[in-house]
């Protein structure tokens, strides 16, 4: 079993590059623990509670900020909340070596997704009806450009079930699906990376509170590894939380598509040796 103190350092790192990317820390957690020697189904039921203290630690300063689109996080979690506690049931009862190419490939469609818009600074987007009609829009002030940039999203109806199906993934894999929620909401909504990261932060939270009261009842939920955990990533997204209004959309895209990257390859590697 992984040490208190090594999990505590890992659950800072992960909770500050999780809070700048989007992805709620547990998209690292969860391969990295596993790669310590942790079960893959402990280790998910432990990231759920990390997903928790992660969003709760970065979701308020960005609210604060004005990057959060509040609007458009309780129309999308909805979706992902139900879509969550769907895949924690799945997770209690299949093979876990099949985790880790669920795992692989729901990263890969992330990294594919967000590497064809990485060169662009804000995307193009022409509002539809039901979009107008639900008023997903913001506005938020931008400083590195030290402008206010004002925005507007699209297609929530085609979003809607695609983050039904990031909830899924979220409570399979005891990840915040940061990863797919960011590309739905950046290459489906059209929102800025920057706001995308935020919006997503806001969500993961109650995404992975719907999924960690499965894993609660199935008995796989460690106390103490995941208080450890949450201590370590609320610590470290609250560090996050300062750095990110401060980066260019670009800059956030590169350093998630690296991040991803990493994984994919670890999460593969690790489940062909386990076959």
């Amino acid at each position: 079993m992984i040490g208190i103190l090594e999990a505590l350092l890992l659950a800072v790192f992960a909770g500050f590059l999780g809070s700048i990317l989007g992805l709620g820390g547990a998209i690292i957690l969860t391969p990295v623990l596993t790669f310590l020697g942790l079960d893959i189904k402990i280790a998910i039921a432990a990231s759920m509670v990390a997903i928790i203290a992660t969003s709760s630690g970065s979701a308020s300063s960005y609210v604060k900020d004005g990057l959060s689109n509040i609007r458009a996080a309780f129309y999308l979690e909805m979706f992902t909340a139900v879509g969550a506690m769907a895949g924690a049931l799945v997770t209690s009862l299949i093979n876990p070596v099949l985790l880790y190419f669920f795992f692989a490939a729901f990263l890969g469609t992330s990294f594919y997704g967000i590497f064809g818009g990485r060169n662009r600074e804000l995307p193009e987007v022409k509002q539809d009806n039901l979009a107008r009609w639900l008023k997903l829009e913001g506005t938020y002030f931008d400083k590195p450009t030290q402008k206010e940039i004002h925005y507007e999203l699209t297609r929530p109806g085609l979003a809607g079930p695609g983050m039904f199906i990031a909830g899924i993934a979220a409570g399979m894999l005891g990840i915040g699906a940061g990863g797919f929620k960011v590309s739905i909401h950046e290459l489906v909504m059209g929102m800025p990376s920057k706001v995308s990261t935020a919006t997503s932060n806001f969500i993961i939270g109650m995404t992975a509170l719907a999924g960690a009261s499965i894993y609660f009842t199935s008995g796989l939920l460690y106390l103490d590894l995941a208080a450890t955990l949450a201590i370590g990533t609320t610590v470290g997204s609250a560090m996050g939380s300062r750095v990110l209004p401060r980066m260019r959309n670009r800059s956030v895209k590169t350093y998630f598509l690296l991040v991803l990257a990493v994984l994919i390859v670890e999460m593969l590697y690790k489940g062909v040796t386990l076959l």
